[in-house]
């Protein structure tokens, strides 16, 4: 029995696997026109206010969410991003789809090592463990070289 998905949630952190988790997520969600939402999550230092103005993060961010609505728009589907500001990025993911009524959470994760061993580092792990929904990664092969 497949699953339909109303509504996503696509993280993005500036990697080539957003772009193919945005093009999965329109896959998706074109099946029932469902909705998708890509956020990015700016993380602020508790040195700083939570609502401190980081133009060089926020610049960052909007290239970001400008390259997952490019991606959206070559699958010609239509999504929502979002600009959000917390302490970390794992809880603010799970909060967003708590506030969405998300029923997926669709990431795509680059690979990478730590200590010489492949690594989900600390936000895929919070996720995965807190996620109100189902959670679909999508992993990025090891480039060669």
């Amino acid at each position: 029995m497949p699953v339909d998905f109303h509504k996503i949630l696509v993280p993005v952190t500036g990697t080539e696997a957003d772009d193919e988790a945005i093009r999965l997520a329109c896959r998706f969600a074109r099946r029932v026109k469902g909705k998708i939402a890509a956020v990015y999550v700016i993380t602020v230092k508790r040195s700083l206010p939570l609502d401190a103005e980081i133009e060089s993060e926020s610049t960052k961010a909007e290239q970001i969410l400008g390259r997952a609505q490019n991606v959206a728009d070559e699958e010609d589907y239509e999504i929502d991003t979002d600009l959000l500001q917390a302490r970390e990025a794992g809880p603010a993911v799970v909060d967003e789809a708590v506030e969405r009524g998300s029923d997926l959470i669709l990431m795509g994760i680059k690979y990478k090592r730590a200590f010489g061993q492949f690594s989900l580092g600390s936000v895929v792990p919070y996720i995965l463990e807190n996620a109100p929904c189902r959670v679909i990664l999508y992993h990025q092969a090891p480039s060669n070289g």
